[in-house]
């Protein structure tokens, strides 16, 4: 392996790009194959490339090897060289994040957290603030709509919402969840009313772009 430059001239300035090849053997004779662009690279990045290269190289081109031999020793005290063994890397409780992320930020959007803080969460500290249980509950019926229980057991458990919401583990259970619309309950009209108030800015801002 190698790098090879790339001169390019681009508005009236020179660059040069670079590439890690190697040789290999084909019927036609030796042939070189691109493993990767590097794009540009200042004078430390290419000397990083140029020691990495000879490490997997061993005497620079006189025995090609695999880019990652797990035979070479890298040198001593590298701190750009890691050591992952793929055989003993493993998938372990994989999560939905996407979906949750995305509800979590419509409810922000929407200044929802800010409403829930001020309206149901206590002066006194709870295990979990109820404004966080009520954003749990929203994405919830968001996403994956269902009853509390599956909520708990099934839904939940399978999402990284813990992570998202900052809910320490074993605090979110079918009670929790129950108590929680018991304190929402109260407050729809206020919440019906919060909700209104983008939209009916909206609309005023429209009516009197329309009028000038």
């Amino acid at each position: 392996m190698f790098l090879r430059p790339h001169a390019r001239n681009k508005d009236g300035k020179d660059h040069t790009y670079w590439s890690l090849v190697e040789t290999v053997r084909t019927p036609d004779g030796p042939r070189q194959k691109t493993l990767c662009y590097l794009g540009e690279l200042n004078s430390s990045a290419q000397a990083r490339w140029m020691k990495t290269v000879e490490v997997f190289n061993e005497q620079g081109e006189a025995q090609q090897l695999k880019l990652f031999p797990s035979g070479v020793e890298p040198p001593a005290g590298d701190a750009q060289v890691a050591r992952v063994l793929l055989n003993k890397v493993r998938l372990e409780r994989t999560r939905q994040f996407g979906a949750c992320w995305l509800g979590l930020e419509l409810w922000k959007r929407l200044e929802l957290d800010r409403f829930f803080e001020a309206a149901v969460d206590d002066e006194a500290a709870a295990d979990v603030p109820w404004s966080r249980v009520a954003a749990l509950l929203a994405v919830n019926r968001l996403c994956a709509p269902g009853s509390e229980l599956a909520l708990e057991q099934r839904w939940y458990p399978s999402t990284a919402l813990d992570d998202l919401l900052g809910i320490e583990e074993g605090k979110i259970n079918d009670t929790r969840l129950y108590r929680c619309l018991d304190r929402i309950l109260p407050h729809k009209t206020k919440l019906e009313r919060h909700l209104k108030a983008p939209l009916r800015r909206v609309v005023r801002s429209r009516i009197r772009r329309a009028a000038v």
